[in-house]
């Protein structure tokens, strides 16, 4: 017998208690408590979706049936195993009927006392990390690890759960571990090409089997089991879902769209300036110059702070810089070398993990510590924008000189992240540390927003201003077509804002696993291989060039006449002239929970094969990338049959439902637009050209506001509305 409160409804089954919660938009929260509680803290942080309230309970032969306007939930009343069921009768998804989840009791143990741990001081490309090895440990608490037993179509695909390192893509019938580290970024969202999400309420880590025809999930330390079920008509549909449960994407500033220059690194005030003196001097776009790790003086890492021996006066550099319409971002790290001034007040008030140097990101209070040592060292000196780095805030497999197998991976991060932070919430520091800059800058500078470009996220991060790139790749063309299908992964498991080290970071090949670039420098072949990757990355939600072993600018890579240089300075003008359409879509990522690229099938989902297609993708509704990811310039590309398809470079018109083979010049990739869109492209004189691609009738919401401020969350800015009559050959505009 099924009971029910004013917002969800229960099942006592022989081995615990199956709570149902129906949300809006026929979102399923589903709960499996062993002994009946259901514990507040599971799932804190979620974002309020409404209940719905209208709905019907059908008692069937052996199950009971929740109906709703959305969604047909059976429940099996013996063993408590859920389908969901769309409203034309689809099953969509199903738990095993027979013992569909299990939860095995476990203690959540923590140092008893850091000071007595067995500290043992590693150094890493990361800089020197502690790592307990063995520690007196006491019990906190009682959770449980938590598995569900899931039933797929045969031909269903799934992607997601943040980013892989491997080029993954459809996950059934592998093992995906779901942890952070350096070149991995854990997301606890799945999206199915049968029209639903998965979005599990750990913190924790967890994994995704299938083997042997059985397929589960799991998480190593949760109060309760708990996932919600999101539903929808279309994949971005259920991206959209994705947000309302976890939080609306922050609107970036205009210029966080434009070019990113990096490197590691930049070693004075002189050199940042005499840099960007040459962007200006060449007439080269860019927006933002970074400074990587080592601001602070040699041997205080983390510390807050300038070296004023390299930068004697970094207010006066950040001025110039704005005054060329240069923005400033610099690397913050969550760890301090223990002779810091940073790392004294963290460890007076025992605000620091326990036997490391990083601070609790879980504590409320270290975190305002953490923002007050930014603000009082940092912001009066102009810095626009903050790189988060290392905010895993682990890497265990740095420390191997051997790649780890995947499970080892997994396993290590468990203990290593167990051993400093607590157990549930091991997977989502990146989160708390990403809540610290926002919470500090929106108080700090309530109009200005925030950027943060860091290496590790969560479910949620999206709202808090972050940018989550990639990591230390290293440069072969292997990597490069792998980076195409981790940005798409990270896409399909909600998250907005993604990029990379545009030409990888790691070039050269070192004595570690990870360092393992495949050339000795900027040779020819280098060079093709960068601007084949920055020509992908213009196509991407953020552009940016960074990496060590050589420099970034344009002119390290030939000169005026020199068709690598020329093909760089090309891609970085096109990202500029493209500026009109990636903001608004951008804002339509924000305001409307948009995505800004997507694999192929969440446009076309019913052509035959488009599954496969891991190396195209849509940037915007009205532009289709192919990059280039071989050596070859000549490269095949599959045109969707749903439309027809023109040369974004040369107009040449396309049918669709053809593959074609593309001849690639080198300053520039295979880009097509959709017949019956509009492309809103900046020109010289700073006017905005509507570009038509006709064939439909199309439309185009064109976003323009101040670029910098809150003020579009108080409705401060202009919607242009571009309408193509295809019939009538006419565009209409309407503000």
């Amino acid at each position: 017998m099924i009971n029910s409160d004013d917002n969800s409804f229960y099942l006592k089954t022989e081995n615990g208690t199956l709570r149902l919660t129906i949300l809006e938009g026929g979102i399923v929260r589903t709960s499996f408590s062993a002994d009946g509680v259901f514990d507040e803290r599971q799932g804190k942080g979620m974002c309020n979706v409404q209940v719905e309230k209208d709905h019907e309970i059908i008692q069937g032969q052996n199950e009971i049936i929740i109906d709703t306007k959305y969604i047909r939930v059976r429940i099996n009343d013996e063993t408590g195993a859920v389908s969901y069921v769309d409203k034309k009768g689809k099953t969509l998804l199903s738990e095993r009927n027979f013992c569909p989840r299990q939860l095995e009791k476990i203690s959540l143990y923590k140092v008893a006392d850091g000071k007595s741990a067995v500290v043992e001081e590693i150094e890493t490309a990361d800089g020197i990390k502690k790592k307990i090895k063995a520690a007196d440990k006491e019990e906190y608490g009682k959770a449980y690890k938590t598995r569900t037993y899931l039933e797929f179509e045969p031909d269903e695909m799934l992607i997601g759960f943040g980013q892989g390192e491997n080029g993954e893509w459809n996950l059934r019938g592998s093992t995906y571990y779901i942890h952070q580290a350096n070149r991995k970024i854990a997301i606890p969202m799945v999206v199915s090409t049968n029209n639903y999400g998965i979005l599990l309420s750990t913190k924790s880590l967890a994994l995704f089997s299938e083997k042997n025809g059985e397929a589960y999930i799991q998480t190593e330390a949760d109060y309760y089991l708990d996932y919600y079920f999101i539903p929808g008509d279309t994949l971005p549909a259920v991206i959209k879902g994705f947000r309302k449960l976890t939080g609306r994407a922050a609107m970036l500033p205009k210029w966080a769209y434009g070019y990113i220059q990096s490197k590691e690194r930049y070693k004075s005030q002189g050199e940042i300036l005499d840099v960007a003196r040459e962007f200006k001097k060449r007439n080269i776009g860019i927006d933002c110059i970074v400074l990587d790790w080592l601001s602070w003086e040699d041997g205080k890492w983390g510390q807050k702070s300038f070296d004023r021996s390299r930068f004697p006066s970094p207010k006066e550099m950040t001025d110039e810089l704005h005054d060329m319409g240069i923005h400033f971002m610099m690397s913050i790290w969550p760890n301090m070398s223990p002779n810091t001034e940073d790392n004294k007040e963290f460890k007076e008030k025992n605000y620091l993990l326990p036997g490391t140097d990083i601070y609790d990101a879980f504590n409320e209070e270290a975190r305002k510590l953490y923002f007050s040592q930014v603000e009082r060292n940092l912001l009066p000196s102009g810095v626009d924008a903050f790189w988060c780095d290392s905010s895993e805030p682990i890497t265990p497999e740095w420390e191997h000189h051997i790649e780890p197998e995947d499970g080892e991976k997994y396993c290590e991060f468990r203990t290593d992240a167990g051993n400093i932070m607590p157990l549930e919430m091991a997977n989502s520091y990146g989160l708390y540390h990403a809540m610290t800059i926002w919470e500090g800058l929106i108080c700090a500078r309530p109009d200005k927003r925030v950027v943060n470009l860091t290496r590790s996220g969560w479910a949620g991060s999206q709202k808090y201003g972050t940018i989550l790139w990639s990591g230390d790749v290293s440069a072969s063309w292997d990597c490069l077509k792998r980076q195409v299908r981790a940005g798409l992964q990270m896409a399909a498991s909600g998250m907005p804002y993604w990029t990379l080290d545009a030409g990888a970071f790691f070039v050269k090949r070192g004595f570690q696993w990870y360092w393992n670039g495949e050339y000795e420098g900027i040779t020819d072949e280098y060079k093709k291989l960068y601007v084949r990757w920055l020509e992908f990355a213009a196509f991407l939600p953020i552009f940016r060039s960074h990496g060590t072993d050589v420099s970034r600018e344009p002119w390290a890579f030939g000169d005026k006449g020199d068709q690598y240089y020329e093909a760089i300075v090309a891609t970085i003008k096109g990202r500029y002239r493209l500026l009109p359409y990636i903001y608004s879509v951008g804002a339509a990522a924000c305001l409307d929970d948009g995505m800004i690229i997507r694999p192929l099938f969440f446009d076309y989902p019913d052509e035959e094969g488009i599954r496969e297609i891991s190396d195209q993708y849509m940037f915007g509704p009205g532009l289709m990338i192919c990059p280039v990811v071989s050596p070859k310039d000549t490269i095949s590309v599959y045109l969707p049959a749903g439309n027809n398809w023109y040369d974004y470079y040369t107009g040449k018109f396309y049918e669709g439902g053809r593959r074609i083979e593309y001849e690639c010049p080198i300053d520039r990739i295979a880009v097509f637009a959709v017949a019956g869109s509009i492309i809103p492209l900046s020109r010289e004189d700073g006017t905005i050209d509507k570009k038509v691609y006709p064939g439909k009738d199309a439309s185009f919401n064109l976003y323009e506001d101040d670029g910098e401020s809150y003020g579009y969350e108080r409705g401060q800015y202009s919607i242009t509305k571009l309408m193509w009559d295809d019939k009538r050959c006419k565009l209409d505009v309407e503000k």
